[in-house]
């Protein structure tokens, strides 16, 4: 027989939903976050051959690279995303980067129907290697929404094995 999905709710047999989540910067939520990129990383394999056996390769696991991850927030007067950007560059140039604040962990939860925590990771040393201060702009079209983009550059992620599976009612 097969583990459950939910060991603390076991009645539950749906996987959690992509549009609940938040992430938290500086311990905040970010206002009008509309999408972050998937987490992945890679291993790169290595190949090798051994003398006495020239005709099988084998594959080791090579070095582990963390892919970028992208967030999307609505175009707000929330300035998260400029002020980061600001500390890695801005107009003022190197003398104004801040060597001190332009890396940070942040944290990414996943939550329930219910708005509880349910899933979280955390991402360590981020820093911003692109922002999107302004999106296109169409007078053409009225039902669109502005959106802010950071991409985020960072050395890994883990999950926090603090967070446990919410109970739900």
């Amino acid at each position: 027989m097969a583990a459950p999905l939910f060991p603390v709710n076991t009645h539950r047999f749906d996987p959690y939903r992509t549009f609940k989540f938040q992430v938290l910067i500086d311990g905040k939520a970010v206002a009008g976050l509309k999408k972050m990129s998937a987490l992945k990383k890679t291993t790169e394999p290595v190949e090798w051959r051994t003398g006495g056996d020239p005709t099988h390769v084998r594959k080791l696991p090579g070095g582990t690279k963390y892919e970028a991850l992208t967030l999307e927030q609505g175009l707000t007067h929330d300035p998260v995303f400029e002020d980061w950007a600001n500390k890695v560059n801005n107009f003022d140039g190197d003398v104004a980067m801040s060597l001190k604040g332009f890396r940070k962990d942040i944290v990414i939860n996943v939550l329930n129907l219910q708005g509880q925590v349910a899933i979280s990771y955390k991402v360590y040393r981020a820093w911003v290697s692109e922002y999107q201060a302004l999106p296109d702009f169409d007078a053409g079209t009225t039902n669109a929404v502005g959106i802010q983009t950071i991409k985020l550059e960072h050395e890994g992620w883990e999950r926090d094995l603090s967070v446990v599976e919410p109970q739900e009612t």
